[in-house]
């Protein structure tokens, strides 16, 4: 059949849709929405015949590819995953999920009205950033401290406020980049202030600082390398000489914390510390995420002393990365959590990093029996993995824990992977030794009942 007469076997829109239109399926969706999709998979059936497929695709063909293009319009593109990937912090699944008692505080603001920037007391106009000022004061050790939408936000209006048109001295072992290309100088040229590099890739000493010290000199910043580990023959001062040093010039020693934690943490041979340790220490003001270690939503969290974070709230760039009710409600609930909870047992991320060999090893031979229940053609058996910490945290940690490895003889390890990976609630695993492999780290009890159904379902 020449390539005009196959496209002239297509049926037309209108026969479709008329076809379509007896379906009870498709009673709820609006015409326009069914026409369009319609459109879309003979657009493409069109292309395919034109790029030198033989086949013309059919009229049932067709409808059920458009059923599946409806189908994703009532489906969100941002929904739940299965992490069994074992990375805790994983930047492409959301990071930290969030505490039972942070649920709860976002689902009340999401309900109705709140009182975001009102002040039931007085009857007037309040503060968003008064909701977790207190609780981040009283974790930290700060005389004040302020919330913006993330990080990299926080260090830009840190330097903003303090150091615009003047120099701020950093260690060339610590001009990190903190992802997507986005680069602690980059940062610091939108800032309006000056880079000052000082010391080596590997080794800076206190005299380097000081020596580059000037009429110019706004500040001293320390970027604590949260997302990578240099080991050897390096040295940097610590923290008490660095802020003596500040203090002696009358400047300000501030310090980037990335990932951040208010408790101590010792994971996989590797130790974090706190802000309020930094702050003990002698630096005016410390920064992190909120996202990470911490265990809440996205935010970047500014604690540290009141002269220089009043001048942060006074500055007109806090408006355009301002923290919204939903991530501000997600944060003060996990405080709660730190305050009056059980941190360790109540926040998933502590959870998860804190979970130990028995537990995983018990979780992993739930999983293995329940896929093997379903008497189906997959293999399973438990065994040892390793995992990273994940989002720029902890990059030396190893996580020692257990998985299921799944095979199955009658299909590609590949193609199951993807048959998992395209479910409605997508199933995200890792391909080892020619197997999907399953860390149980992340899963919940019931992401185990999930994933051996869904491997159960997959032909």
């Amino acid at each position: 059949m020449e390539i005009n007469n196959k496209l002239r076997a297509l049926p037309a829109i209108e026969r479709l849709l008329s076809v379509m239109a007896a379906d009870p399926e498709i009673e709820h969706y609006p015409r326009e929405l069914v026409t369009a999709c319609l459109r879309q998979v003979v657009t493409s059936a069109r292309d395919a015949l034109r790029e030198g497929n033989d086949s013309v695709a059919s009229q049932a063909a067709l409808i059920i590819q458009a059923k599946s293009l409806l189908k994703k319009h009532t489906q969100p593109s941002l929904r739940r995953v299965i992490n069994a990937t074992g990375v805790v912090l994983h930047t492409n699944l959301g990071r930290a999920p969030l505490s039972q008692r942070a649920r709860d505080c976002v689902t009340g603001i999401m309900e109705g009205y709140s009182t975001l920037e009102y002040n039931v007391a007085s009857g007037e106009r309040g503060s968003r950033y008064a909701h977790v000022e207190e609780p981040l004061c009283q974790l930290t050790g700060a005389e004040a401290a302020l919330v913006v939408n993330n990080n990299a936000a926080a260090v830009l209006l840190v330097l903003s406020a303090l150091a615009k048109g003047r120099e701020v001295i950093v260690s060339r072992g610590e001009l990190v980049e903190i992802g997507g290309s986005f680069r602690i100088p980059d940062v610091l040229r939108q800032s309006g202030a000056t880079l000052v590099e000082v010391g080596s890739t590997n080794k800076t000493h206190l005299t380097d600082y000081e020596q580059a010290i000037g009429p110019n000199t706004a500040a001293i910043l320390k970027v604590h390398t949260s997302n990578y580990h240099i080991i050897g023959f390096t040295s940097q001062p610590n923290g008490t000489e660095l802020a003596a040093l500040a203090h002696k010039n009358s400047l300000p020693v501030i310090e980037d914390l990335g990932s951040g934690t208010l408790v101590p943490l010792a994971v996989g041979g590797q130790t974090e510390p706190t802000a309020a340790q930094r702050l003990q220490l002698g630096f005016d003001v410390v920064t992190f995420s909120s996202d990470k270690l911490l265990g809440a939503g996205q935010a970047g969290i500014i604690a540290g002393k009141r002269q220089y974070l009043t001048q942060m709230k006074k500055h007109p760039l806090l408006r355009a990365i301002r923290i919204d009710k939903l991530s501000l409600a997600a944060l003060e609930g996990t405080l709660m959590e730190y305050s009056v909870g059980e941190p360790a047992r109540d926040i998933p991320v502590l959870s998860m990093l804190h979970s130990d060999a028995v537990t995983l090893k018990e979780r992993a031979n739930r999983l293995k029996e329940r896929i093997l229940e379903q008497k189906t053609e997959a293999m399973a058996e438990v065994i040892p993995l390793n995992s990273p910490a994940g989002g720029g945290a902890l990059p030396a940690a190893v996580l020692a824990g257990f998985g299921v490895a799944v095979c199955r003889q009658d299909m590609s390890t590949a193609h199951l992977e993807k048959c998992l990976r395209e479910r409605d609630i997508p199933i995200v695993a890792r391909i080892q030794e020619d197997k999907v492999i399953f860390d149980v780290r992340c899963l919940l009890e019931r992401d185990l009942t999930d994933i051996a159904a869904a491997l159960s379902s997959i032909s």
